[in-house]
């Protein structure tokens, strides 16, 4: 179980929550949580509950309030977190696991201690955890009038330095939504004002943004007096201008692998690359290190596809350049590893592109697709200028593709370079205008599962549990994000035994395959994004598949779980095949992987009602062909 803080209060075990009610039990668990672990005095408690003016029985009452408190905790099983009596006040113990005030904090002080493009990860996931009106059901003046406003503070911190970090990276329209809310919340801020002004110019919208500084500038003189601040002027003098202020905004920035441009003599230090894309150490302008580029940590198994990719990328490349870009799909289903191979390879054979190594994302961070020209004019404009005539060849990694008109103009704009596209479809189309090789990634063998574990969790912990280690990588069905997830949860609880947690999944799969500190690092989750991919008869295809049959899946059993035509039970199953949620077996015979399966019998219990029959459609329901106008999406 887990305190919410940072909103209502209340309690929640992951899937539901239980919002207190304004009592005066709610507002003493507040002033204990807002101060995990320390002593709580007495008077303080007093004070939070009833104010100034307090009853003569007020001890008394602060006790009989304590033990309703502690009755809230019995009737949800929640009895560990007590509420302890110390001389002179009362404490409750709390970590970042079963307090959200905490894990906010946990995340960023990590974010500091990490490159820009981490902190913001974490940032993001920081900001996530806020609910809603700080401590809305809880009746306490003083802890509205004291407490509120520094939380918020807190919270108001870490949005400036996530508005900070996309402006410099020129995702301004990414941070508009959380610019114009915070600033009417806080039409005196000054430097939310100056960073949606900047957001707004960056985007081509200039009038806007002036109209934000006449806003400021009056509000700031009818309630305080004051004229806006040095900063406020100077960057509306720049506007009226038309100066160039900062980087365009440029959707989600590709980032470089570049190898590190050589020392011209060891003795001489040299200065920290930029990383900004287009900055002195972005594309463009001196390379940037490898180093400097997320790594995949405790890589591990696939040694053959690393083999093979290598091989493919190295060769031929200093003795000359091919006519044509070198391309490699990686195709599978979601959460397979096929990123993390790309950026293990993409390590190995960086020094063998002199243009250097991009990463750039095809789909946008709520899983819709990158328009195409969008991706190739950011691409060119990253790439060095001499990369298209084939004396700089550059290696791209073109991340999660969803059609293959995303990829076409890219590998084009890197003419002679190299490209690795991922992608959970098949893209059968590029390849076969493109050619290249192809590597369908499938589950961990079992001795990658363990070495996976053993890399993560260390060879002592593994070997303690040999057994339970076999468990749980086939409870996670050798799935690799899967794993990491598992082993992560491992890791930061050392007195967790591996037995203890494979039991624990297996109970409840794959809804416990998740990070609470990161929305992303979620199997129900990647698995739902997955879906929302593919048309809704199709989706309800998978699920009422994974739901209702065992086994393996053949066009017959399709046809009589759907209630359509045999030729149409095929072409169902090759589309799932293709949209990497099957694998196939043999010709005609298809199966589905276990975690896909729990997903799917979780997916329709919840939609259906625990117990009951999933409905069938009427015999020979149409499952309706591609439509070449859909967005490409829901493809």
């Amino acid at each position: 179980m887990r305190f919410q803080l940072l909103g209502p209060l209340s309690i929640t075990d992951g899937r539901s929550v239980v919002v207190l009610p304004p009592s005066k039990p709610t507002a003493l668990l507040a002033a204990l949580l807002i101060r995990p672990g320390a002593v709580v005095s007495t008077d303080h408690l007093r004070t939070v509950v009833w104010g100034e003016k307090q009853p003569t029985t007020a001890k008394a009452a602060l006790q009989s309030c304590v033990l309703r408190l502690r009755r809230i905790f019995a009737k949800y099983g929640i009895e560990d977190q007590a509420v302890t009596a110390v001389a002179s006040g009362y404490r409750i113990q709390a970590d970042a696991e079963t307090l959200d005030l905490l894990h906010f904090r946990q995340l960023v002080d990590r974010a500091a201690a990490s490159g820009e493009e981490s902190e913001l990860y974490s940032l993001r996931a920081a900001l996530a955890l806020w609910q809603g009106p700080l401590l809305a059901n809880v009746p306490s003046d003083l802890l509205h009038r004291d407490e509120v406003p520094r939380l918020a503070e807190e919270r108001l911190r870490v949005l400036e330095r996530v508005c900070d970090i996309e402006l410099k990276y020129g995702r301004c329209r990414e941070t508009l939504v959380d610019l114009w809310e915070v600033t009417r919340v806080y039409p005196a801020h000054e430097r939310f004002a100056a960073q949606l002004m900047l957001a707004l110019y960056r985007t081509g919208r200039q009038s806007e943004a002036l109209a934000e500084y006449r806003r400021i500038k009056e509000h700031l003189r009818e309630e305080l007096g004051v004229d806006p601040r040095a900063e406020l002027q100077c960057l509306e003098l720049a506007m009226l201008r038309g100066d160039d202020i900062g980087p365009p905004d440029t959707g989600r920035a590709p980032v470089s692998l570049a190898p590190a441009a050589p020392r011209t003599s060891p003795d001489v230090a040299e200065p920290e690359p930029d990383h900004r894309p287009g900055g002195p150490g972005g594309p463009g302008g001196a390379a940037a290190s490898v180093a400097a580029f997320p790594t995949v940590p405790s890589f591990t198994g696939r040694k053959h596809e690393v083999d093979s990719l290598t091989g493919l990328l190295t060769s031929g490349r200093e003795s000359g350049v091919p006519d044509r870009a070198t391309v490699a799909m990686l195709s599978g289903a979601p959460g397979i590893g096929k990123t993390a191979l790309a950026l293990h390879v993409a390590h190995l054979v960086g020094s063998h592109y002199p243009g250097g190594c991009l990463l750039l994302p095809l789909t946008r961070p709520d899983g819709t697709p990158r328009p195409a020209q969008e991706a190739a004019d950011e691409l060119r404009r990253s790439l060095p200028a001499e990369s298209g005539a084939g004396h700089h060849p550059a290696l791209l990694v073109l991340d999660d593709a969803v059609h293959p008109d995303q990829v076409r103009p890219l590998l084009t704009a890197n003419a002679g370079g190299a490209a690795i596209v991922t992608s959970r479809m098949g893209l059968a189309a590029l390849v076969a205008t493109h050619g290249g090789t192809v590597h369908r990634l499938g589950a961990l063998e079992p001795e990658e599962s363990h070495a996976l574990l053993t890399a993560v969790l260390g060879r002592e912990r593994v070997e303690a549990e040999p057994s339970a280690a076999a468990r749980l990588a086939s409870v996670c069905g050798h799935h690799p994000l899967a794993l990491r997830i598992a082993a992560a949860r491992l890791l930061t609880r050392p007195r967790l035994r591996l037995a203890d947690c494979t039991d624990s999944l297996r109970r409840d799969l794959p809804a416990r395959l998740s990070l609470a500190d990161d929305p992303h690092m979620s199997v129900p989750l990647t698995l739902d994004e997955a879906l929302t991919r593919l048309p809704p008869e199709l989706a309800d295809a998978h699920l009422r598949l994974g739901a209702t049959a065992h086994g393996p899946l053949t066009p017959g059993l399709a046809t009589d779980v759907l209630g359509i035509p045999p030729e149409t039970a095929e072409e169902v199953l090759e589309r799932l095949l293709d949209a990497g949620l099957l694998e196939e077996e043999r010709p005609g015979v298809f199966w589905m992987h276990d975690l896909l399966r729990a997903h799917a019998r979780r997916a329709t219990a919840h939609r259906t009602g625990r117990g009951h029959a999933l409905p069938r459609p009427p015999r020979h329901t149409e499952i309706p062909p591609v439509d070449s106008t859909r967005p490409a999406a829901l493809r």
